[in-house]
């Protein structure tokens, strides 16, 4: 038996899962809110459920959390979205207090291994996860093992930058992730929807100038899900850009299947057509022919097969 430990900004959740040759059964998961804890306290709550679930022996835990953090040392380094998670050393906490094996990933690559085991990458050698949410990041699967840099920095591909200038995202202005997240999104509708409001014209997913804030992701594709031509522009932009830097990331490392989660799963028919056309101009054909983007298969329980793919991850590790 497996115990998986998502954490988030708003909420965390605990999973247990059991592995039945090369299939994971998720059994059951519990969910706590995030928000104003203390992680002393957040600790305790998760440890609690931890032991809740686990009705027989444990084999490994896993944890899987926003970045920054030093999967190595298990430590999490001050997360964005957990305000006074600094330097808590998690792994040692679980280790001391249910005496097993704890592995700690960030979410990028806690979701990389979900899927190359349990989702849309089986059998698959070489393989990039993108998360497109809220922002963009990368799990990389390289010659069948997970690769995450020298300093567990591997895969920030949401900072390359595409354009000099664009939508802000990863702290960074025309970035990858600027144009291809959730927040990227947003902004180039807010942009456009202000041109059209400032020329006295008429915006199909906002109302008028106190709408702007409003503005989402998901109300631009309903909108374009409508057929209206400005909602299909915006996302017609980010599908442009998701196939640049697909590109690069093809040209780059080789991968025989690119991953997409999140947006990418809900709104395929918005951005496949535009995306596929661009990747296939600009990757080599060599390296084109033997790559297949597909959405992520896992869909809204990618959270906790991710953090329970990390315990069987390090289960593995140690069993070698």
């Amino acid at each position: 038996m497996f115990i998986g430990i998502d954490i988030g900004g708003t909420k965390c959740s605990v999973s247990k899962g059991i592995f039945h040759e090369n299939r994971f059964e998720l059994c059951d998961r519990v969910q706590i809110k995030t928000e104003h804890a203390s992680p002393q306290k957040m600790l305790g709550a998760l440890s609690e459920l931890v032991a809740e679930l686990a009705t027989e022996s444990i084999q490994a835990i896993g944890i899987s959390c926003g970045g920054p953090l030093d999967s190595k040392r298990g430590v999490i380094l001050s997360p964005p979205n957990l305000p006074g998670w600094g330097k808590i050393e998690i792994v040692r906490y679980f280790e001391e207090t249910f005496s097993v094996p704890v592995g700690l990933q960030n979410d990028a690559n806690a979701c990389a291994l979900a899927e190359w085991k349990f989702g849309a990458g089986i059998g698959c050698r070489n393989l990039i996860f993108l998360t497109f949410g809220t922002g963009l990041g990368a799990g990389l699967i390289l010659d069948g093992r997970l690769y995450s840099g020298t300093n567990d920095m591997a895969g920030e591909v949401g900072h390359m930058r595409l354009e000099p200038f664009g939508p802000v995202g990863y702290g960074k202005s025309g970035s990858f992730e600027g144009f291809c997240s959730g927040s990227g999104i947003a902004q180039i509708g807010k942009m456009k929807a202000l041109e059209q409001l400032q020329q006295g014209g008429e915006v199909s997913f906002c109302a008028g100038y106190e709408e702007l804030d409003k503005i989402s992701a998901k109300t631009i594709a309903d909108s374009a899900e409508c057929g209206n031509a400005d909602a299909i522009e915006v996302y017609e932009i980010c599908a442009k850009k998701l196939g640049a830097g697909l590109a690069v990331l093809v040209d780059l490392l080789n991968p025989e299947r690119i991953i997409i989660g999140s947006i990418f799963v809900r709104s395929r028919n918005l951005l496949w057509e535009t995306t596929h056309r661009v990747l296939k101009e600009e990757s080599l054909p060599r390296s084109f022919d033997v790559c297949k983007v597909v959405p992520a298969a896992l869909s809204e329980q990618i959270g906790d097969y991710a953090a329970l793919a990390v315990a069987e991850n390090k289960w593995r590790e140690i069993s070698k």
